[in-house]
C-alpha cells in the first residue's frame, strides 16, 4: 500500500515535535552530555530518524530551544482569545517563569552549542518583545493596562523575578511578585500611573 505524501509529512512533523520535547526534558534533567540515543528512545523514534531531522547535537539543542521559545511566545494570542487582556498577561507571566526554568535547565547544552558557533538566542529578544507588546497593547486598548510601560521593561522585570525565585520552593513567591507586577501595570483612571520622568 502506498502512503500519501501528506501523511508522511504529518508523521514527520509529529516525530520532530516528539524529538524536540524529549530533547528539552533530557537536556534539562541530564545535562549537555545526554546520549542522543536516549533522546531518540524517549521520543519513540529510532536514532536514524532523529539524525534525519537534526544531523548534529548542536542542531538539536538549538532547535529545541527555539521551539520552546516559539511555543511560549505564540501562546500569547491563544491566551488573549480566551481571557481578558489583564488575565491573559498574568497567565503568560506564569509561562514566562516556566520557560526560563526550562532554559536554565538547558544552560549547559546551550553553552556547548554556542561554543561551536551556533546562535540559538538570535531571535529571543525580538520574539519576547513582540509577545509582550501584543499583550500590553490589548490591555491598553481595553482600558485595563497603562500605556507608558514598554515591553522591554516588562521583560526585564519578569527576568528579575525569575532570577530571585529560581529555586523550586520559591514558585509561590514568584506568583506573588507577578501579581505585584501586574498591579503596577494596571491602568489608573485617576492618572496616578506616571513614569519616573513625570516627577
Amino acid at each position: 500500500m502506498t502512503t500519501q505524501p501528506g501523511v508522511l509529512r504529518a508523521d514527520a512533523r509529529r516525530n520532530r515535535e516528539r524529538i524536540l520535547a524529549a530533547a528539552v526534558r533530557a537536556f534539562s534533567e541530564k545535562g549537555a552530555d545526554v546520549p542522543i540515543d536516549t533522546i531518540a528512545k524517549a521520543a519513540g523514534v529510532g536514532s536514524a530518524t532523529l539524525y534525519r531531522h537534526f544531523p548534529t547535537r548542536e542542531a538539536l539543542v538549538e532547535a529545541a530551544y527555539r521551539n520552546e521559545l516559539a511555543r511560549f511566545c505564540d501562546s500569547a494570542a491563544g491566551l488573549l482569545a480566551d481571557n481578558p487582556p489583564d488575565r491573559a498577561l498574568r497567565l503568560w507571566m506564569d509561562r514566562f517563569i516556566d520557560y526560563l526554568a526550562a532554559k536554565h535547565g538547558m544552560a549547559d547544552a546551550l553553552r556547548a552549542a554556542v561554543a561551536t558557533g551556533a546562535d540559538p538566542f538570535s531571535e529571543t529578544l525580538d520574539k519576547l518583545s513582540t509577545a509582550i507588546s501584543t499583550l500590553l497593547r490589548a490591555g491598553t486598548d481595553a482600558g485595563l493596562l497603562r500605556s507608558d510601560v514598554g515591553p522591554l521593561d516588562v521583560g526585564f522585570s519578569l527576568a528579575g523575578i525569575a532570577l530571585v525565585t529560581s529555586a523550586p520552593d520559591q514558585r509561590d513567591r514568584a506568583g506573588r511578585l507577578l501579581d505585584l507586577l501586574l498591579d503596577g501595570l494596571r491602568h489608573s483612571p485617576s492618572g496616578a500611573n506616571r513614569t519616573r520622568s513625570d516627577h
